[in-house]
């Protein structure tokens, strides 16, 4: 897991070349959440990636160019994923006047115009068929526009798409932002020379989008957390009845195979000792507190209940690393929402180097307060989890490296 980690952290960052007079186009991760309105109700990401773009500003890059995604259109135009939706507040973010581009094929005569400064902001990348097929001519067009490529979109790093990966092979300077090597750098703080023991929380729904996840780290960590409603098949694989709650029967040989494994490698696994369950997850009528093993007939878990809250508080507390990825319930409704923010709150206290892994686990940490209590939160999601899997993401992959990693 650790040599991933080191061949990352060996590409080129921004701070490594010259974007003086250069054309400059950095890959973003601008795909912020929108409320019914089109108004952006979380701008972290943006945030996230203003280092990168002031630096090229500062340093006189010829022309920028923004190229971000939003949504998952089907490679078309749907206004809804629009990037128009996010100009203004980049605008105001960067105090800087952001010229939209709807067709950057058009447009490549007025982005090749050298005036400093310049900020230009494309439409939403995967309009185009292209993207999400890596297509070799598309990546082709893409680097056409410009001279260097800047990748600091790590929440898009495990993708292999044109912007994220095809670019590269058409680009003579190509190198990570700001945003990727602090998260490559915040990783590696915890995997590669960390303060032990190491608890590494998971939640979520399924096992099977982290199961590669659970297999490999057995030899890395000292205590594996598990709650979600992925915890519920591992419940299943003790012989619990879970009734109507949600797990995976494919994969109850599987939670097996883990708690084995875990033993044998004298990894402490925990579970759920109690559960918060509910007769309707949408109309919730009744909602009780019941022990792990006693679910109701008609009930189904939703949450991790007070004694297990208590029974992860303790575990985090006695550890020196801790990785969290997955929330311990349905926290979107504030009736199922008391474990995943008391386990915040418990792990926002420690004493410990604390890793939020990105999306639901961010979101629901930035809910309940907590987010300026934990020494690093991840802009990615999935990527974050494949970089705890020991892949080498395909965003780092073809990037310049620096003479002494080679």
């Amino acid at each position: 897991m650790t040599t991933n980690i080191k061949y990352m952290s060996g590409v080129k960052s921004l701070k490594d070349i010259d974007v003086y007079g250069k054309r400059v186009l950095i890959r973003v991760d601008f795909n912020v959440p929108l409320d019914s309105h089109g108004n952006i109700s979380d701008d972290r990401r943006i945030k996230a990636a203003l280092p990168t773009i002031n630096y090229c500003i500062d340093h006189n890059a010829c022309s920028i160019t923004l190229v971000s995604h939003l949504g998952r259109p089907k490679g078309e135009y749907e206004e809804k994923y629009s990037l128009k939706h996010i100009q203004k507040r980049l605008e105001r973010l960067l105090d800087k006047r952001v010229e939209f581009i709807d067709d950057f094929e058009s447009a490549k005569g007025e982005i090749a115009t050298c005036s400093k400064e310049r900020v230009f902001l494309l439409e939403n990348i995967r309009f185009h068929e292209g993207e999400k097929k890596n297509d070799k001519e598309f990546s082709k067009k893409l680097a056409s526009i410009c001279d260097v490529y800047v990748n600091d979109a790590f929440g898009t790093s495990h993708r292999e798409d044109s912007s994220t990966f095809g670019i590269t092979e058409f680009v003579d300077t190509k190198v990570a932002g700001f945003l990727m090597m602090k998260e490559i750098e915040a990783f590696s703080k915890a995997l590669e020379e960390p303060v032990r023991p190491i608890a590494l929380v998971v939640g979520g729904a399924k096992i099977s989008s982290k199961i590669t996840l659970l297999e490999s780290v057995l030899q890395k960590v000292d205590k594996l957390i598990i709650g979600g409603a992925m915890s519920n098949t591992f419940l299943k694989a003790l012989g619990y009845d879970m009734k109507d709650s949600l797990y995976e029967e494919d994969y109850v040989a599987t939670a097996l195979h883990v708690m084995t494994g875990a033993r044998e490698m004298g990894v402490k696994i925990y579970l759920p000792v109690d559960l918060v369950v509910t007769d309707s997850v949408e109309t919730p009528v009744d909602v009780k507190v019941v022990p792990a093993q006693d679910v109701l007939d008609g009930f189904k878990a939703v949450d991790i209940g007070p004694a297990t809250v208590k029974l992860f508080s303790e575990a985090v507390e006695m550890s020196n690393t801790i990785i969290w990825n997955g929330p311990m319930g349905i926290y979107e409704q504030d009736k199922f929402s008391k474990g995943t923010f008391k386990l915040a709150t418990a792990i926002a206290d420690c004493y410990a180097y604390t890793i939020v892994g990105g999306g639901d686990t961010a979101d629901a940490v930035e809910r309940c307060g907590e987010a300026s209590n934990f020494s690093f939160i991840s802009t990615g999601g999935g990527a974050s989890l494949e970089l705890l899997e020991g892949k080498i993401l395909p965003g780092f992959k073809n990037l310049d490296r620096r003479e002494e990693s080679i």
